[in-house]
């Protein structure tokens, strides 16, 4: 039987973790993280790594990894959120071409981490492969390694189909873009010996403490209040359910599903020996990976937004989402048929309205930020907490002057706007995919219009 929820199916093993002491009453520190995911961890860690002397509270409603941090797919990869020409529009070639670079070197950077602190996430890096399976798709690819032609950083290399089930033998397959800088991870593995290590260093973590309101120099709780020099929002798709935040960052959802581990025969038919993450070139695009213990964990969309900004509390997902992963699973590897779905589960990625990460800081107020990966954030997340470090230390670094930094983005339309917006957005993108699958040659005008309309085209 699929067990559906219970935050997910990276806890099934080691359980849901013993939460924290809460806060206790107000207290002040010199630095305030409020979120405990990959973002807000990575922040302490780095700041207090640079600076000892520093009093460095967490605060987070649940346990750290309840978040994405905890449900995402496991993808440390070099992705650029929003893409990399939308940077063009106000930055230099050569500044955004260094972006990328910072990113490919950020996958090493978490794997070097994981290994210096005793982590074991379970990281392999194998690089992404990202596969066409109809004409329409194929077509887009080539359009697309023809643009990562003039990004020689990230490295891609368009691969025949034959090549590509080299590496994973995909059902449908075209061809494929193959690129070194991504490794599979077990997320809540990662999230949790982070905790562990931001710990030691002698940050306090307080958790069943939901911050309310971030205020110039405090952090409001149901605890009670922190007050600090700088107040830093890592809340990613729970930014709205903060007063005065309700339209900052949409909480998109996204759902996963996990097989029983496969038996030898299988993997024999399938591959995947490189243990690449792989995605597809579909609107409402689906992405894997081959886990540690011989299982595949696969996402996708399903249902992608809860009207009035919703999140969910234990990451159950709906059936019939369980129902459309499991079809693309069985249409990628027929093999998987007889394969048993042990886990399903939701979680909630924060969306800007231009598709594109954050990391600012306000001197005045002393609020920061970082987020809105739109789902890129596993490696993302550890730049930006890199870069919040140096903004509150007043570095002027390489890493400030990146152009996610201090962007202004307009905020999201007013409810029944948004949630119309959204779900219009996704009814068409999975038309284009069903008309695209039914053979259309090219990519479907509808898709098109969708991404006009997202703010992404």
């Amino acid at each position: 039987m699929t067990t559906n929820g219970n935050v997910s199916f990276w806890y099934a093993a080691s359980g849901i973790p013993t939460e924290r002491p809460a806060l206790d009453g107000d207290r002040t520190a010199d630095v305030v993280v409020v979120g405990a995911g990959y973002t807000g961890l990575w922040t302490a860690y780095y700041l207090k790594q640079a600076r000892p002397d520093l009093d460095i509270v967490v605060l987070e409603s649940r346990f750290a990894g309840f978040g994405a941090s905890g449900r995402n797919g496991g993808w440390l990869t070099n992705s650029v959120t929003g893409g990399r020409e939308q940077y063009l529009r106000s930055h230099d070639r050569a500044v955004v071409g260094r972006f990328q670079t910072l990113l490919n070197e950020t996958v090493d950077e978490v794997a070097g981490v994981a290994a210096a602190e005793r982590i074991d996430a379970d990281i392999v890096k194998g690089g992404e492969l990202t596969v066409a399976r109809n004409p329409a798709q194929l077509a887009r690819l080539r359009q697309l390694a023809d643009a990562e032609a003039a990004w020689p950083e990230a490295a891609a290399t368009l691969l025949s189909a034959d090549e590509a089930n080299a590496r994973i033998d995909v059902a449908g397959c075209l061809g494929a873009i193959h690129h070194p800088h991504s490794a599979r991870l077990h997320p809540a593995k990662l999230v949790r010996g982070l905790a562990e290590a931001v710990e030691r260093l002698g940050v306090t973590i307080y958790e069943s403490t939901t911050v309310t309101e971030i205020a110039p120099r405090l952090a409001r709780t149901d605890r009670g209040n922190v007050s600090a020099q700088f107040i830093l929002r890592a809340t990613e798709g729970f930014t709205a359910n903060l007063k005065g935040e309700h339209r900052t960052w949409l909480p998109m959802n996204s759902s996963m599903i996990a097989t029983e581990p496969l038996p030898d025969d299988v993997w024999d038919q399938i591959g995947w020996k490189h243990m690449d993450t792989l995605g597809d070139m579909a609107h409402a695009y689906m992405y894997a990976q081959r886990t540690e213990d011989n299982r595949i964990a696969l996402g996708g969309r399903g249902v992608p937004y809860r009207f009035g900004s919703k999140t969910d509390t234990d990451g159950t997902t709906q059936p019939g989402t369980i129902t459309m992963l499991t079809e693309i699973l069985h249409s990628m590897f027929p093999a998987t048929r007889g394969a048993a779905i042990d886990h399903a589960w939701a979680g909630v990625l924060g969306v800007p309205r231009d598709w594109k990460a954050t990391v600012g800081l306000d001197r005045k107020t002393g609020i920061g930020w970082a987020g809105g990966y739109v789902g890129t954030g596993v490696t993302a997340t550890n730049l930006a907490g890199r870069t919040l470090r140096d903004l509150v230390l007043g570095d002027k670094s390489e890493l400030v002057t990146m152009p996610w930094v201090n962007r202004k983005v307009r905020r999201w339309e007013v409810e029944p706007i948004r949630w119309l917006g959204v779900q219009t957005m996704y009814t068409a993108y999975y038309a284009a995919d069903r008309a695209e699958n039914n053979n259309r040659a090219t990519t479907s005008p509808i898709a098109k219009v969708a991404d006009k309309v997202s703010g992404r085209g």
